[in-house]
């Protein structure tokens, strides 16, 4: 498809290029705060945390996440930030271990520095606290070990005077009970020394520093509330230009000169414009009616080219006016009338206006034309002819009465056209046209050019009946709008 052609499309189908603008912008409007928000994951900082050196077995990594990731930290963290919305807080860190012995924060954040002071504060509540957990924890062991340290004074203290106070013989027995005594005391203020250092440092600690790095924003995640309603609506316009194009594609109807060419693999020969229901109610022809109204000249250039393609006897010499009447009846014989059929596929496609207007149009030259209306089913040429209803074809293919043409060939308000009307059929129309060759060979005798108007193609089969009477056949069509 030709870019032009693009934009004929995407006129066609305004409507819907606006409606779904119209809905996107609306659903941006609904899914979108009504202030700016500010973009809280544009900025990502890493901090990570690991037992200090030395705390051995007293410093558990699943503990430390543990706490870590509770509401103890989250809230000691905004209060150092000196935020309220703890929630809005947690949402933006996550904690993770990042291996058996280290613990890593992820948070995210509008700028670089107030990332990093989020990490920061994250990391220093859970070492604080953590420490302090874990040093209310050793002073508990400790009191717990001190005790036992005492009682295990006293034993040592006791088993030293049962040795010094035994004989020399039974020293050796009392020797390894004092052994055992004094490696257990020992392994106790060793343990109480241990915690003791632990109650004094931190457990944990901070390691290395803050890895801060930018992740960048875009339309989609910008702050701005314009910029994401414009977000909106373009891809509102770009769904309506995809949907327009998608129509397009299906829509089988002829809408341009070039897909009636290619449809029918025929030439167009005339384009008339839309007409307004005012003009198609005209008591006349538009060619007479408004003779200089741009519908009336495209039916007058409808008229030339046929003139020029049509068949021979249509361009032929016009005859003497002053010929008498057996004389022109003669020359009738001579030379008949071309007989051309007008048909369409479906009614409303203008095929009775263009006969009307065309037949005005070739009596403009002096030529006398008769029309014949063969739409059995609705007839309606005399309405354009400002012609009463009343006997026509119907009666004469029939059979029935009035079997002259003379007597059925009615005067129209148009000089130089005649009618005969389609009548008032009683049989099935489709059987009228059986005697159409002859009723069409002794209408030739009658005029310069016989007009056939017949029944749509696609409603009743009397037009496939009457292209083999005819010496050209014009196909009107209506353009889909």
């Amino acid at each position: 498809m030709e870019p032009a052609n693009h934009f004929t499309v995407l006129r066609r189908y305004w409507r819907l290029l606006v409606g779904c603008t119209v809905a996107a912008l609306i659903i941006g409007l609904l899914l979108t705060p009504t202030g700016d928000t500010v973009d809280n994951g544009k900025w990502q900082c890493k901090v990570a945390i690991t037992p200090v050196a030395g705390a051995g077995e007293a410093v558990r990594a699943d503990q430390v996440l543990s706490y870590a990731a509770g509401s103890d930290v989250s809230t000691a963290a905004a209060k150092t930030l000196n935020i309220t919305d703890v929630a809005g807080l947690v949402a933006r860190r996550k904690v993770a271990a990042a291996s058996p012995t280290m613990l890593e924060f992820t948070v995210t954040g509008p700028t670089s520095k107030s990332c990093v002071e989020t990490a920061g504060a994250f990391a220093e509540a859970t070492i604080k606290g953590y420490s302090q957990e874990t040093a209310k924890s050793a002073s508990e062991s400790i009191k717990r070990l001190e005790a036992q340290r005492a009682t295990q004074q006293d034993q040592v203290n006791k088993l030293q005077q049962e040795f010094y106070s035994a004989k020399p013989a039974d020293q050796p027995k009392l020797d390894p009970q004092l052994t055992a005594a004094r490696n257990s005391l020992t392994k106790t203020l060793t343990a109480i020394s241990d915690l003791q250092a632990v109650s004094q440092t931190d457990a944990v600690q901070q390691w290395g520093s803050i890895d801060a790095k930018e992740l960048g924003g875009n339309l989609l995640t910008s702050p701005s509330r314009g910029l994401r309603l414009t977000l909106a609506v373009v891809l509102g316009l770009a769904l309506g230009v995809v949907a327009a194009l998608m129509l397009s594609r299906m829509d089988t109807r002829l809408r341009t000169r070039n897909g009636a060419e290619e449809a029918f693999n025929l030439p167009v020969i005339g384009e008339i414009p839309y007409l307004s229901t005012r003009l198609r109610r005209l008591r006349d022809p538009l060619v007479v009616a408004r003779p200089s109204d741009p519908g009336a000249e495209a039916f007058r250039s409808l008229r030339s080219t046929l003139l020029l393609t049509g068949p021979p006897a249509l361009a032929a010499q016009l005859a003497d006016g002053n010929l008498n009447p057996a004389e022109l009846v003669s020359r009738r014989l001579a030379q008949p009338a071309p007989v051309i059929l007008v048909m369409s596929g479906r009614s409303g496609d203008g095929r009775t206006t263009t006969v009307a207007n065309l037949a005005a149009a070739l009596a403009e030259t002096g030529r006398e034309v008769l029309v014949l209306d063969c739409d059995f089913r609705h007839p309606k040429a005399h309405e354009h002819f400002g012609v009463g209803d009343g006997p026509g074809m119907a009666e004469l293919l029939s059979g029935e009465q009035l079997p002259e043409l003379d007597d059925l060939i009615r005067r129209t308000n148009v000089d130089g056209v005649r009618l005969i009307t389609g009548g008032n059929t009683t049989a099935y129309p489709a059987a009228l046209v059986l005697r159409a060759g002859e009723v069409l060979r002794r209408a030739r005798r009658h005029a310069d050019v016989v007009l056939i108007d017949s029944s749509p193609l696609l409603h009743a089969n009397d037009a496939y009946d009457l292209v083999q009477h005819a010496d050209a056949v014009l196909v009107t069509i209506k353009a889909a709008t």
